[in-house]
């Protein structure tokens, strides 16, 4: 099925190679809105911005595509579970709900899905990747089981927040700005997480 936006521009014959952006997630209406998801509310967040449907069944994958300014651009999302992904944007518990990382590569971090998607790029790190925090289980609550939950009201808010700015991160990194645009945006989000913990005596 072609999109409506792509009969107006011509995708296929475009001089630049288009960029792949892959949120990692788990399929099935049961991990809607869990923090395992955030990949997939990324690139949904993000499709809606910029105007691309996400209405294409490719490659085990739920797929967009279309132009951001002049840059081709291809989005998915990957109907494998989780640690599958790298057969056709992703979560992370070592950072702070709500706040994002850009690298412009680097390890898995332990990171099943990411391991999948080196391993499927025959150990590849080459690659920008976008971090959302989610947050540590509190005390002793299973990682498994933190990560297939929903989130609570004030983690939902903070969330939000970080999509709307996760479109302005992904916007930075079809920049290829990556050297003072991408310091200056991790700067920020440190500051921003210090700002969540400040607690301010009446």
């Amino acid at each position: 099925m072609m999109l409506s936006k792509l009969s107006r521009r011509c995708y296929c014959t475009s001089v630049q190679q288009p960029w792949l952006f892959l949120g990692l997630g788990n399929p099935g209406d049961k991990y809607n809105g869990t923090r395992h998801n955030i990949g997939f509310e990324m690139i949904d967040v993000f499709a809606e911005s910029v105007g691309i449907q996400m209405n294409l069944l490719n490659f085990k994958a739920i797929m967009g595509q279309g132009f951001v300014g002049d840059l081709p651009v291809i989005l998915a999302k990957p109907q494998t579970y989780m640690n599958l992904s790298g057969e056709s944007v992703h979560d992370d518990t070592q950072l702070p709900c709500g706040v994002l990382r850009l690298q412009e590569k680097g390890g898995h971090g332990c990171h099943n899905g990411l391991k999948s998607v080196m391993h499927h790029f025959r150990g590849n790190k080459e690659f920008a990747r976008l971090r959302i925090g989610i947050g540590k289980p509190p005390g002793q609550m299973d990682p498994k089981a933190f990560l297939l939950q929903k989130f609570s009201m004030l983690a939902r808010e903070r969330i939000d927040g970080a999509l709307a700015e996760g479109v302005e991160a992904l916007k930075l990194v079809l920049s290829k700005d990556f050297g003072e645009s991408w310091r200056l945006f991790n700067v920020e989000q440190k500051y921003k997480h210090l700002r969540q913990h400040t607690i301010i005596a009446p």
